[in-house]
C-alpha cells in the first residue's frame, strides 16, 4: 500500500487523477458512488482487456481518498486483497507510485 497526502478536497483530487489515468492510456481510476460517503472517496483502477466485441475490465487495485478537512486528502492506494498476475501487479505499482510522485504534497 502506498500513502500520501494530496492538496486539495477529495472530489478534486478525484477527478484529478482520474484525468491523469486516463491521459496514461494504461489504466481507468473511477469512483465508486456507492462505496464512497461524505468524507471519504472510493476508486477503482482497472485494466481493460478488449478482444472484438468484448469488453473485460480487470480489478487491479483501489484508491481510498479521505478528506483531513484542511483543505488536503489522504491517498490510499491498496492493491486487491488476492494476488494477482505479475503484470498487473507492476502496472497498478507503477501507477500508484507515479500517482505519489504527481500529487503529494511535502510533509
Amino acid at each position: 500500500m502506498i500513502e500520501f497526502t494530496a492538496s486539495g478536497p477529495a472530489i478534486v483530487i478525484s477527478r484529478a487523477i482520474e484525468e491523469y489515468a486516463r491521459a496514461q492510456g494504461h489504466v481507468n481510476a473511477l469512483v465508486v458512488p456507492w462505496e464512497s460517503d461524505a468524507r471519504r472517496l472510493r476508486m477503482a483502477v482497472t485494466s481493460v482487456k478488449s478482444d472484438g466485441w468484448a469488453i473485460e475490465h480487470l480489478n487491479l487495485g483501489t484508491i481510498v481518498l479521505t478528506a483531513s478537512g484542511d483543505e488536503t486528502t489522504r491517498v490510499a492506494v491498496e492493491p486487491p486483497a488476492s494476488p494477482q498476475e505479475p503484470t498487473l501487479a507492476a502496472v497498478f505499482d507503477r501507477f500508484a507510485r507515479q500517482l505519489q510522485t504527481k500529487f503529494a504534497v511535502a510533509p
